[in-house]
């Protein structure tokens, strides 16, 4: 099971990160990752993008689970709406970063599940 973030600013906008490793290099995601043992979801989720982004976020509730089958493996990816609670994200895992508007959503390739 994964965790990811829809984090949300004041203005609507959500950021997404872009890969930079792996099958899916250069693609679009929502940032997060694996849940390790002993954790909730919510501190996995909190623990991730501290990791990813040197950000403190808010997580205020699971927006859906994704189910999805790549051609490797099954994922399953909890999707949660949050916000930053303190800092300014820093891409330490990510090539790029952007805070886009619900119309600018399609103006980047997703990864499938993300979509």
């Amino acid at each position: 099971m994964v965790v990811a973030a829809i984090i949300c600013d004041e203005e609507g906008r959500i950021f997404a990160t872009q890969r930079g490793y792996d099958d899916f290099k250069d693609f679009w995601e929502f940032p997060g990752g694996k849940i390790e043992a002993g954790e909730s979801a919510d501190q996995a989720l909190r623990r991730e993008i501290w990791e990813e982004l040197q950000t403190r976020i808010v997580v205020e509730r699971l927006f859906r689970t994704v189910e999805f089958d790549y051609p490797q493996f099954h994922l399953s990816m909890q999707c949660f709406l949050c916000r930053i609670e303190s800092g300014h994200p820093v891409l330490l895992e990510h090539e790029a970063a952007r805070w886009l508007s619900p119309a600018e959503l399609d103006s980047v390739e997703w990864l499938p599940a993300d979509r």
